[in-house]
């Protein structure tokens, strides 16, 4: 059997300068796999003709532990490693590789869960009560979902910095390649070119060739600077190397009483019990006639949704939503809320607030609805609901 603990995901970002890492602080990670087969009957006939095969649809979903970090908002979004901000337009066309690398309780590895070109479909930032751990939740989507193992057990991802020319070799070793059962004689999943960072998948045969006899890899044509990247299974991982670092050195988790919330001028927010950020992308992935494949990747729209939850003692919110706040008006009509509010999170590193980590500012939200509960014996509870559709992440709390 597989243990939690010995389940050990990795992301590799598929385009943009930055390396792969481990997912840290992950609670959470569930695949669902739709193989979207249709069977196929005629008139006059009794029985199954045969079964049409449409592509699989994947849906991975993560929950993470708030810990401070920009780490994964940039693998998600193909950011460098020391990128400070992820605009949420960053996500359009961003994909990622995910592989969970399996290792039994005997400490045998038996293979890698690999999910392939996934794009984010959405996320939340949750913070659930007074007391709790706040909380990441991420949506993803793609359509492949490949177990890999006996030789083929590791799944590896190299990197090359080309020299530039014509017919550039790359020897790929430490691990070699295994070959591909599903294609006889193909030894490597996927050659990407970047440059700048821009990522051009490459054609076996025209644009790329392997020779397992001497691993070599043989790219057409290369500019100084270009990286070659190469994915492939291997009967071992790389040597000296692990999937999965402990990360010591970022905080386990943050509470709620780490964080401050803002509305639009800054005023801080008291007496609230919970906060969620819902973000969600229409994705419009595009197919071709001809191709299996999806060629192109954009999102129509972006909502963020953002409830916040309290106890009902002062009108701070309404306040600020209507434009009035600190002036001791005398009356709050809903009809004239504004619709050009914003909504500050900041994150630190403990309750005293003196180390700022990470924040989130959503922009231009309109208020969308209020609602109020007053159950008998407790006290009065009110949410007020917001929406918009531009946002960020950022590390450097001057951006907020």
């Amino acid at each position: 059997m597989i243990h939690s603990s010995y389940y050990r995901p990795r992301v590799y970002p598929f385009s943009g300068t930055g390396t792969s890492s481990e997912i840290d602080r992950l609670q959470e990670l569930t695949g669902t796999t739709t193989l979207n087969r249709a069977k196929l009957e005629e008139i006059g006939r009794v029985g199954i003709i045969a079964w049409r095969k449409n592509n699989p649809s994947v849906a991975l979903t993560m929950r993470q532990l708030e810990y401070g970090s920009m780490e994964f908002w940039n693998k998600l979004a193909n950011k460098g490693n020391s990128n400070t901000k992820v605009e949420l337009t960053d996500f359009k066309t961003s994909m990622v590789d995910i592989a969970g690398y399996k290792t039994d309780d005997s400490g045998n590895f038996l293979g890698t869960m690999w999910y392939p070109k996934l794009r984010t479909t959405g996320f939340g930032v949750t913070i659930g009560d007074p007391e709790g751990l706040i909380e990441r939740n991420f949506n993803l989507v793609g359509e492949d979902e490949i177990a890999l193992e006996n030789d083929n057990k590791y799944f590896i991802v190299k990197d090359f910095t080309a020299l530039g020319g014509t017919n550039e070799d790359f020897t790929i070793n430490d691990p070699v390649p295994t070959e591909d059962p599903d294609n006889s004689s193909y030894y490597l999943f996927r050659v990407v070119r970047l440059v700048a960072g821009i990522a051009t998948e490459l054609v076996y045969g025209t644009d790329y060739t392997y020779n397992s006899g001497t691993d070599e890899l043989t790219v057409a044509t290369t500019t100084a600077g270009d990286v070659i990247r190469a994915y492939y299974s291997a009967s071992a991982y790389m040597s000296g190397q692990s999937p999965f670092t402990n990360n010591d050195v970022d905080v386990a988790g943050i509470t709620a009483d780490s964080c401050s919330i803002l509305l639009t001028s800054g005023q801080y927010v008291y007496r609230l019990q919970s906060v969620g950020i819902d973000v969600t992308f229409d994705r419009y992935d595009v197919k071709e006639i001809g191709n299996y494949n999806v060629v192109q990747r954009g999102i129509r729209d972006t909502t963020a949704r953002i409830t916040l939850g309290r106890l009902l003692e002062e009108w701070t919110i309404e306040e600020v939503l209507r434009g009035v706040a600190g002036v001791n008006y005398g009356k709050i009509d809903v009809r004239k809320f504004t619709d050009n509010n914003s909504l500050i999170v900041k994150i630190y590193s403990d309750n005293t607030k003196t180390n700022f980590l990470l924040g989130m500012k959503v922009t231009d939200i309109a208020p969308t609805g209020v609602d109020a509960g007053t159950p008998l014996n407790d006290y009065v509870k009110r949410n007020v609901t917001l929406e918009g559709e531009t946002g960020f992440f950022t590390s450097v709390e001057g951006d907020l």
